[in-house]
C-alpha cells in the first residue's frame, strides 16, 4: 500500500501534467487543434489607418451583398401572383393555399433570389393540420418578407 504522502504526490503530478497539457504548456499530439480556424480578430487601433479603411470597405461591400439579395417590392408582387396563380382547391374559409407540388412550380418560376424559400424544410415548417397536405399563401409569404 502506499503512504499518504505518496498519494498526494501522486495526485499533484497528475494535475501538473493534466493543467500544463490544458494551460498550453505541453502541445497535445492530436492534430485537430491545428485545423481550428481563427474566428476572433482585434478591432484596429485608431493609429491603424489602412486596417480601419479596410474594415469599412469589407463591412460596406458586405452590406451591399445582403442587399442585392433582398427581395424588391415588384419581385415581391410577382411572387404573390405566382403564389395566387398556383393556389390549390378547396379554399378554407378565405384563406388560400397551396399543396407541395405547385409550391416547387411557383419556386421554378420565381427567379433565383426566391429560390432559398422553397424548400422542403420551409413548406414542412409552415404546414399545419390541413388535411390536404397545403400551406397557407399568407403564412408563406409574411415568412418570405420576414426572413427576405
Amino acid at each position: 500500500k502506499k503512504s499518504e504522502q505518496e498519494l498526494k504526490d501522486e495526485e499533484m503530478e497528475l494535475f501538473t501534467k493534466y493543467y500544463m497539457e490544458w494551460k498550453g504548456g505541453k502541445k497535445s499530439d492530436n492534430i485537430s487543434y491545428a485545423n481550428i480556424p481563427r474566428f476572433y480578430y482585434r478591432l484596429p487601433a485608431e493609429d491603424e489607418v489602412l486596417l480601419q479603411k479596410l474594415r469599412e470597405e469589407s463591412r460596406a461591400v458586405f452590406l451591399q451583398r445582403k442587399s442585392r439579395e433582398l427581395l424588391d417590392n415588384e419581385e415581391l408582387q410577382n411572387l404573390w401572383f405566382l403564389l395566387d396563380k398556383h393556389q390549390t382547391s378547396p379554399l378554407i374559409g378565405e384563406e388560400a393555399m397551396i399543396n407541395y407540388e405547385n409550391f416547387l412550380k411557383v419556386g421554378e418560376k420565381a427567379g433565383p433570389k426566391c429560390k432559398q424559400f422553397f424548400t422542403a424544410k420551409i413548406f414542412a415548417k409552415l404546414l399545419h393540420n390541413d388535411p390536404y397536405g397545403r400551406i397557407s399563401i399568407m403564412q408563406f409569404f409574411n415568412y418570405v418578407m420576414r426572413k427576405g
